[in-house]
């Protein structure tokens, strides 16, 4: 239906996880089964640059998830390893509270070259604005950039209104808070998340639920040079997530400025690869 537009634009996934190929399949239904939703896909990288190829994704934000802290190098390893073998990928590495090896870890992202954190406070089941989390969020401060799952009506770890106290407590942190600053929480988002400084929200796992009018809405309430373009891969394909988008009836600056322009300035990317 918007085909024709996609080739106009640079587009930069925001949000996209990955597994290895072994256990891709079996992740993603877990996944599905979290969210009691159909998976689109199955979470590896060949299938995300398959789908992201149709629609012309130049590049792609890349992360998974600690689930425990022994888990942690493991990931970290694997998404460093990807981004050699893709070079269109933008690798995330992941922390958990609960390891004491947090400096180590840090350490290791670094010399990986990956470019910030990826926590999901509902997966790895710990409150974002908790003493255990903000061990991390010390470290990292005015350092890494970190994604941030935000929203979860059906649990306490990472309501949006955690985000003001995160952003409150540590202001120089940038931020982008996941899913338009938090899935099924949408309205308490808008509240709390937006107008904050240092903090991004991505589109991921929204549009589909909140529709057409309040889509144009969050993107207005949040500014449209503070909002990315994102898949949630495996839970979405490119192409569903932005014909959605193109049902908004942007301009093509605006488009232009969420598909990519905000992504290159929030983390100093001048040339996309």
């Amino acid at each position: 239906m918007y085909s024709e537009n996609y080739s106009e634009y640079e587009i930069i996934d925001a949000h996209a996880h990955i597994f290895p190929h072994k256990i891709a399949d079996a992740a993603t239904v877990n996944i599905g089964n979290f969210y009691d939703l159909p998976m689109h896909s199955s979470g590896s990288s060949e299938r995300l640059v398959e789908h992201g190829n149709e629609v012309g994704v130049k590049m792609y934000l890349v992360c998974s998830t600690a689930t425990s802290p022994h888990q942690v190098n493991a990931i970290n390893k694997f998404i460093a390893k990807e981004c050699e073998k893709y070079p269109s990928f933008f690798g995330l590495g992941t922390l958990h509270p609960d390891s004491d090896k947090i400096d180590d870890e840090l350490a290791d992202i670094k010399n990986f070259g990956l470019h910030g954190i990826k926590i999901h406070p509902d997966f790895q089941k710990f409150a974002m604005d908790s003493k255990q989390a903000y061990k991390i969020y010390e470290r990292i401060e005015g350092d890494l950039p970190i994604l941030i799952h935000c929203g979860d009506s059906r649990y306490k770890f990472s309501s949006p209104k955690m985000v003001a106290t995160i952003h409150r407590d540590f202001p120089k942190m940038k931020i982008i808070a996941a899913h338009f600053g938090g899935y099924s929480q949408w309205d308490e988002a808008a509240q709390y998340v937006a107008g904050l400084d240092n903090v991004r929200v991505d589109t991921s796992s929204s549009t589909k639920f909140l529709g057409k009018q309040k889509t144009k809405k969050m993107i207005e309430t949040y500014g449209i040079e503070n909002c990315f373009f994102g898949s949630d891969f495996p839970m979405w394909d490119q192409k569903s997530e932005l014909d959605r988008l193109f049902e908004l009836n942007l301009t093509h600056e605006q488009y232009q400025k969420i598909f990519a322009e905000n992504f290159k300035s929030f983390f100093n990317i001048h040339k996309v690869k």
